[in-house]
């Protein structure tokens, strides 16, 4: 009996076509709200052919959307790498064996997660703006990367902890037995074991990073929504270039989910084999062909 069934009760016949039919009447329902906005945004002149005309032309993409996209997966990107690495050193120190590192590790790491993104932006932009030379882009570009490294990387250190101690104690045991330090079980065995096991949950995590770039908007770094609201008061055109500007950032989030699913997979079918080689070669070592063991 499978766990499915012991949990409950497959549904029958008559269930199956009451849900079917609920699926049926929700979709309508959605489907129909839909076309309301849309006939509102169309009897408003929002929506009509004359409006989507200049998302066809070139300087829609070349002056606004390539640019806005560029400068967003750019601060993603930055953000995304600095904020994993600041995170694996944030769990392996609230990991560590030195209370007085643990202490420092779990103060830092609460702290970033309470504090908003957008005031961590704001206040390396105006520090950066007030304090500095630094011009052009850069105090935006630096505003958005550091708020963003520091709050994603605190959520990143306890999604690893947490993927970490979810392992089973016997691995860890196991490590030190045969003579590894604390440090090496960790960062050679439990860490990426605790990656693979974690990889949904962080590439949420990398799904929010790519998201949030857009409170960039706030300090004016040039990214994607700025671009998108810049492209709609030039042509007129403010709801269709949002439309536009929302279907980009859900495409892009998708490429990015779909490239991380196959990864998971990758790093799961890696570990599978790994185990049944690992089965294959200690089967020998406990019994003998014929039912006799080694001891034997």
């Amino acid at each position: 009996m499978s766990t499915q069934a012991v949990l409950f009760d497959a549904p029958g016949p008559r269930t199956r076509r009451r849900h079917l039919l609920y699926t049926l009447i929700a979709g309508a329902a959605v489907l129909g709200l839909v076309g309301y906005v849309l006939a509102v945004l169309w009897r408003n002149g929002q929506i009509t052919p004359d409006r989507w005309a200049p998302i066809v032309g070139a300087e829609a993409w070349t002056s606004y959307l390539l640019p806005g996209l560029q400068a967003t997966l750019l601060g993603a990107l930055i953000s995304i790498v600095l904020a994993f690495l600041l995170g694996l050193v944030l769990a392996m120190a609230r990991m560590s064996d030195m209370r007085w590192l643990r202490a420092v590790a779990a103060v830092v790491v609460e702290f970033f997660r309470a504090v908003p993104v957008l005031i961590m932006m704001l206040f390396v932009f105006y520090l950066l703006t007030y304090l500095t030379d630094v011009e052009g882009m850069w105090p935006s570009l630096i505003g958005v990367v550091v708020g963003l490294v520091l709050y994603n990387a605190a959520v990143i250190a306890e999604v690893v902890r947490s993927g970490v101690n979810a392992l089973p104690k016997g691995q860890g045991e196991a490590g030190l037995s045969i003579g590894l330090s604390s440090l090496q079980v960790r960062s050679m065995i439990l860490l990426p074991q605790a990656l693979t096991a974690m990889m949904p949950t962080l590439v949420s995590q990398l799904v929010v990073v790519l998201k949030d770039t857009a409170l960039g908007y706030i300090i004016l770094y040039p990214e994607l929504l700025n671009s998108v609201r810049q492209m709609g008061t030039r042509f007129g055109n403010v709801t269709v270039a949002f439309i536009v500007g929302a279907a980009v950032f859900i495409l892009v989030n998708w490429l990015i989910t779909v490239v991380a699913h196959r990864l998971e997979r990758r790093l799961q079918r890696r570990g599978h084999i790994a185990a049944v080689v690992i089965n294959h070669v200690e089967q020998p070592l406990e019994h003998q062909p014929g039912g006799k063991t080694t001891d034997q």
